[in-house]
């Protein structure tokens, strides 16, 4: 008498078009896509693959390295088109019925390899639905994270107000990843433009704290060592009262309430005189 891993092999060659159908039928209604139908045919065909390896009970074996890319591939693609980690893991998962079914037809006077052999399928199968389920979660992380260093980037943009004077408009909490990210900017952008004077403008941040004017006093001091001078605008009363009432020392640096005034400051130290035309 055959082993049960032999009758399921031998029934996922035999029974392979039907349960293919039955699968797709199953997740994709009857007018899967052709993308959506060579998807679970390359899955399908990898669990064959590894089922008929050396070791086709452990999901990281060389055996299964095929369907671990396979599951990759579907989850980050499932990641980006928005669906969740359930809706990934349901799709393996819809391949239980049409083998239960089948086996059920072959097997139904073998109970024993029918048992068996239905065991063997829920591991197997309930495994690569986790292994979705992990890199659904591992893409998606990835991709939270690859957004959030877009958004940083776009939310502290470095601007050239005028010939010499660079501006930063900081918008949102200020820590530590952001104002290196800040100060690598603002430093390069000095050195490109040869600017003698850059403004940060502080107007956007909710408040100010001790960590965030020790981040402001370190990019002051990194901007000076460039040789340039740097103004902090945007500081509005509460700020003001909250920078008291910390105690940070901003002695030697120059602030202004607003960019304007931080502007027109930078304009009269490099020279410039702006008048409106009658």
């Amino acid at each position: 008498m055959a082993s049960h891993a032999q009758t399921l092999i031998a029934l996922l060659q035999d029974e392979r078009a039907t349960l293919l159908q039955a699968w797709t039928t199953a997740t994709h209604g009857a007018h899967a896509s052709t993308a959506s139908r060579e998807e679970a045919q390359d899955l399908f065909d990898a669990l064959l693959q590894a089922l008929q390896s050396d070791a086709p009970d452990d999901l990281r074996a060389e055996g299964w390295s095929n369907a671990r890319r396979l599951l990759d591939t579907l989850s980050a693609s499932r990641a980006a088109q928005g669906q969740s980690a359930g809706d990934t893991s349901a799709f393996v998962l819809a391949l239980k019925q049409p083998i239960f079914a089948a086996l059920q037809q072959r097997l139904g006077q073998d109970s024993q390899t029918l048992l068996q052999a239905v065991v063997s399928v829920t591991t197997k199968l309930d495994a690569m639905a986790q292994w979705t389920a992990t890199a659904f979660q591992r893409t998606r992380e990835e991709l939270i994270a690859r957004q959030q260093q877009e958004l940083l980037e776009l939310s502290t943009p470095v601007i050239k107000l005028w010939e010499g004077v660079l501006a930063v408009p900081m918008i949102g909490t200020l820590d530590s990843s952001r104002t290196q990210m800040v100060m690598e900017a603002l430093l390069q952008k000095i050195v490109d433009t040869e600017s003698g004077l850059a403004i940060i403008d502080i107007t956007g941040v909710p408040t100010v704290d001790t960590l965030v004017a020790q981040h402001l006093l370190k990019t002051v001091t990194a901007i000076r060592l460039m040789g340039a001078d740097c103004i902090i605008s945007g500081v509005r009363p509460q700020i003001a009262q909250t920078i008291v009432h910390l105690g940070v020392d901003l002695q030697g640096v120059t602030t202004k309430a607003s960019l304007a005034a931080a502007l027109a400051l930078a304009l009269k130290r490099g020279g410039w005189t702006v008048s409106r035309t009658a």
